[in-house]
């Protein structure tokens, strides 16, 4: 995934709320999301285009576990290793085991240089866990609000309805936030990238609607960001420009899919994915509902 945004226990009626957007070239093969005949617990897109064959994933749930994943890789082209691990490979190992989310993140941080860059989201409906192998930030335990990613090392994050938004717990950046920012914090106090600031705040507009259309919409928006706010992260000028937005429309690199999660407290959950070719073309959209496993508070 290249931007995801989630609503963590920000509204009374919903336990996890995630709309997020999956920037790829338009050359790597791909299923849509779909439940996998060999594991057929598992709800989930398929990567067929990892360099080692193994096939991954880039978000997924396993509902009669309450399990969800799902992972941004952290832009850094002059570190790429062929010979890291997938990290769809990552999320399987996740979505198919029964480690326990904080366990799992606190493993993985571990072995930092496995993979390449990454920000990795877990959760088991319990509790929702955040890392980055690219981050100074140990692993976190996310509190109640809306978070976002992208592909830097940083976890932006908001309360809804707060003029002030409060960050996340950690104890670096309680309590501050980073110039020019629009009130979302990120995990170092660096300014959040515009694309998840701006989008943080969106989807704490909607939170707690029941129309997935509403998530799509934050979803859909293709304002690029200001060059005085563009990042730099080792592409040039233009291709930065052209990646800036939340859903990215080019010729040979651009969102390929939208996918939007809606769980009720009661585990009740819809999830809908739409599909993309270039600049943006739809190609359809398929929606599943059923129940995943929580745990009463």
């Amino acid at each position: 995934m290249c931007l995801v945004l989630i609503g963590w226990r920000a509204h009374p009626e919903y336990r996890l709320i995630v709309a997020a957007n999956r920037d790829e070239f338009y050359t790597r093969p791909t299923e849509s999301m779909r439940w996998w005949p060999e594991r057929p617990n598992l709800l989930a897109g398929r990567d067929l285009g990892a360099p080692n064959g193994v096939p991954g994933t880039w978000l997924g749930i396993v509902p009669e576990a309450g399990r969800f994943a799902t992972v941004t890789n952290v832009r850094g082209p002059a570190e790429k290793r062929i010979d890291a691990r997938s990290r769809g490979a990552l999320l399987m190992d996740y979505l198919t085991g029964s480690t326990a989310p904080e366990k799992f993140v606190r493993t993985t941080a571990a072995d930092l240089d496995d993979y390449n860059g990454y920000n990795l989201v877990v959760s088991d409906l319990e509790t929702l866990w955040w890392h980055s192998n690219r981050s100074g930030a140990t692993p976190l335990a996310l509190p109640p609000g809306v978070h976002g990613l992208s592909n830097a090392a940083l976890l932006g994050s908001a309360t809804p309805g707060s003029e002030r938004p409060t960050g996340v717990a950690d104890p670096r950046t309680a309590g501050s936030a980073g110039a020019g920012d629009g009130g979302v914090h990120t995990d170092t106090g660096a300014v959040a990238w515009p694309k998840v600031r701006d989008g943080v705040r969106a989807l704490g507009t909607v939170v707690g609607s029941p129309a997935v259309a509403d998530y799509f919409d934050v979803l859909a928006d293709r304002t690029i960001a200001p060059d005085a706010e563009l990042p730099h992260t080792g592409l040039s000028p233009d291709q930065e420009r052209s990646v800036s937005a939340r859903f990215v429309a080019n010729d040979w690199h651009g969102t390929r899919c939208s996918t939007v999660l809606l769980v009720r407290e009661d585990g009740r959950f819809e999830i809908a994915e739409r599909s993309f070719a270039e600049f943006g073309e739809p190609l359809g959209e398929v929606s599943y509902t059923g129940r995943l496993r929580v745990h009463a508070d």
